[in-house]
């Protein structure tokens, strides 16, 4: 029995040795068992250790007992995550651009303590990302929470918002002064997370990035905006402003080949209104904000898709064009 301790105890350090010391590919004796629970400072004999085994199998442990060679070896089968769905956890924190490299070593440290030692080896995976660069916002995560507690408790949230200079210091916007809003939504857009939100002073729905807010906190006044925001429709706003830079959204007609249906539907979803136009081209109508971004986005596509309408948005085209030739001529 357990010296110094008592069977509560024995149970529980018994429970940490099969979670962290066996697996699929690793098995333990009972005397291995018993040598683990020395370490504790906690005895035990065959008998007894039979029937905590038992009892950690009635609690919902899947223990399952083998023959290896001479010895009968005992394992932990299953655990709430297989280790194929923590690694794609791993990779995702690890290739996130807003999770910032400190943040992402502590959080795949807390991802191996859910397995095995052996299996945690698995785990010290690094994923390769081209250009990728890290988030240096610490308090992005805290941001979040306090964005979510806000939305819950049906609050404004007030915050300082700042842009880099060539300096790479942190510069506030409008000279340091407190933005107060009223939070809505949390939108994951191209790498980034958003606040939706409900400004007052001008009476307009507007997002802001999250990583590039400081000091957010939360502010004793019940939020605004509930139907301007009822009237919004979340993913077709998602779609329609590129990068997130806001604007006033158009339909757009856009000349495509064929190939670049894939293009379009998971850019603006299945739902969006397309037609053939001949055997090598179709037509698509799609809502957007005709910004820099969009027009960006139009080039980077090359030859597989034209703006056709509206005149404007043509011109712009045309303009950005120009001002590319003059640029590298």
């Amino acid at each position: 029995m357990a010296m110094g301790s008592n069977r509560k105890l024995k149970l529980l350090y018994l429970a940490k040795i099969f979670f962290e010391k066996t697996d699929e590919e690793h098995a333990l004796t009972l005397a291995e068992i018993t040598e683990l629970l020395h370490g504790y400072d906690i005895e035990a004999d065959r008998k007894t250790l039979y029937q905590d085994i038992e009892e950690l199998r009635n609690f919902g442990y899947d223990i399952i007992m083998d023959q290896q060679g001479k010895h009968v070896v005992y394992r932990l089968v299953s655990r709430d995550f297989e280790i194929a769905e923590l690694k794609l956890l791993v990779d995702s924190v690890q290739s996130s651009r807003f999770i910032t490299e400190k943040k992402s070593r502590e959080l795949i440290k807390k991802l191996e303590g859910l397995v095995s030692e052996n299996e945690a080896q698995q785990l010290q995976r690094q994923v390769i990302i081209a250009d990728r660069n890290k988030a240096m916002n610490e308090s992005i995560l805290i941001n979040v929470d306090r964005i979510h507690d806000a939305i819950g408790t049906d609050c404004k949230i007030s915050f300082h918002y700042f842009q880099w200079d060539v300096d790479k210091k942190q510069k506030k916007r409008r000279d340091g002064k407190l933005y107060v809003v009223s939070p809505w939504h949390l939108v994951w857009d191209d790498e980034n997370y958003y606040l939706i939100a409900y400004d007052s002073e001008t009476n307009k729905i507007k997002h802001y990035r999250v990583d590039k807010m400081l000091n957010l906190s939360l502010v004793d006044e019940r939020r605004e905006g509930s139907e301007e925001v009822r009237r919004l429709n979340i993913a077709a706003y998602s779609r329609s402003v590129f990068g997130m830079f806001g604007g006033a959204t158009e339909k757009v007609t856009l000349l495509c080949n064929n190939d670049m249906a894939g293009v379009i539907i998971d850019r603006f979803g299945q739902n969006v209104f397309m037609y053939k136009e001949d055997e090598d081209h179709f037509v698509a109508g799609v809502e957007v904000v005709p910004s820099d971004q969009f027009i960006g986005w139009v080039v980077g596509l090359g030859r597989g898709i034209k703006v056709t309408a509206p005149e404007r948005v043509v011109n712009m085209m045309n303009d950005a064009i120009d001002r590319l030739i003059a640029q590298y001529r």
